[in-house]
């Protein structure tokens, strides 16, 4: 029996873009949603640009996540160095992150111009406000 060829992006979801495990929580996700972080001079940094040379480790940018990783002791061993690693510049980074998108999720929704109706409610409440 002859089998027609399968389409990839049909059965591999994740192909589109790559798929990394998380240090800290160990679940996997596209790259897209990591950072990518590796040791420099004894230090983890963020690769923001993906660029940096070495061994890389991906990490979601959430304090929880950064959290296990450190209590597992997950950057020496994902990184392959030896000693304990300073990670001050990776909790920076995810401390920052986390104000911005909490500063977004409470910003105040963005309204239309003055005089423009939102939607049909407020269109209706124009032309018959009773």
């Amino acid at each position: 029996m002859v089998r027609s060829p399968r389409r990839v992006a049909e059965h591999q979801p994740h192909r589109i873009s790559p798929v990394r495990t998380c240090v800290g929580c160990k679940r996997r996700a596209l790259i897209s949603e990591l950072l990518r972080v590796v040791v420099v001079a004894g230090r983890v940094v963020v690769d923001e640009r993906r660029r940096l040379p070495g061994r890389g480790a991906w990490l979601h940018p959430d304090p929880d996540c950064l959290a296990k990783a450190e209590r597992r002791r997950a950057f020496p061993r994902a990184l392959r160095a030896p000693g304990a690693l300073d990670a001050r510049e990776v909790r920076e980074h995810v401390g920052r992150t986390e104000a911005h998108l909490g500063a977004l999720r409470h910003a105040e929704p963005r309204t239309t111009s003055p005089g423009r109706p939102r939607g049909r409610e407020e269109a209706r409440k124009q032309v018959d406000p009773s």
